[in-house]
């Protein structure tokens, strides 16, 4: 689903700076509904889950989300809630804290190039990045963006991709790949979940290579971005014994193995 909602009337944008990339935190009380329960046939209670608005952070008043509506389970069902919304209802949420990316939230005009490695849904946040990029005139970022799903038909955002490839001809470069058994013979894409060859064609070469800047931003689910780029990490817990931050941790997989630094690679 892609879902429009509106802003609070005395709320102009959605982040606190239309520079930079947002994310929200979905609060659904689920035990407004005698179907959501545990296990043990208990009501669940509140239950959040992130998502990264598709929509430019500078676009007034509105938000849009992308949105699947799971079939529900024991502690899950926040998109099914959401799509389960009619008109005029509201969505409840938290702006989540501006995400560093090594070291600094801003994206713009920070590289040379950028590589988005989208896994599924994982194009959400992924989108937001191109068009803060692209948007800008003052940018000359080159996006390379490489979305990777099971079937043809399950590839989100196609036409708004391909659309904004037409529109930056000579900045964005988008490839797709396919991971489905049934897969027409005329396929003109990647095959495959990730590999060497892949990442080495689809995406723009590492930092150490030619000079220029380079950061490869992936996610999807967390095998997908473990194979990509291993797995994310924890600080050491905090002095109220409560879990530590999240940390980029080491890189590894298919990107390390195409000759990329840590410092060329972030783990959404």
């Amino acid at each position: 689903w892609l879902l429009r909602f509106g802003l609070p009337t005395d709320q102009k944008f959605l982040g606190t700076d239309p520079r930079l990339p947002t994310c929200i935190s979905v609060h659904h009380d689920s035990s407004l509904l005698d179907k959501d329960k545990d296990k043990d046939n208990n009501k669940v209670g509140l239950l959040k889950k992130s998502y990264s608005p598709i929509s430019h952070p500078a676009t007034e008043r509105t938000f849009d989300l992308l949105v699947k509506a799971y079939t529900p389970v024991p502690g899950g069902g926040v998109g099914d809630a959401i799509c389960n919304l009619r008109v005029g209802q509201s969505l409840v949420g938290k702006l989540k804290a501006e995400r560093l990316v090594h070291g600094s939230p801003l994206i713009g005009k920070r590289w040379n190039r950028i590589g988005l490695v989208a896994g599924g849904t994982g194009i959400a946040p992924l989108i937001q990045l191109a068009r803060i990029i692209l948007d800008d005139p003052a940018d000359d970022t080159k996006v390379y963006l490489l979305s990777i799903n099971r079937n043809e038909h399950d590839i989100l955002m196609r036409k708004e991709i391909d659309q904004l490839a037409k529109d930056h001809p000579n900045r964005l470069y988008v490839s797709y790949s396919l991971t489905g058994k049934n897969i027409r013979s005329d396929w003109e894409g990647y095959i495959g979940r990730g590999s060497v060859d892949m990442a080495k064609n689809a995406l723009p070469p590492p930092s150490s290579s030619d000079g220029k800047t380079t950061m490869i931003f992936v996610c999807g689910t967390d095998g997908f971005r473990d194979m990509w780029a291993g797995p994310i990490a924890r600080a050491p817990p905090l002095p109220d014994g409560s879990k530590g931050p999240k940390i980029q941790g080491d890189l590894l997989g298919v990107l390390k193995e195409a000759g990329y630094e840590a410092s060329d690679v972030f783990k959404y």
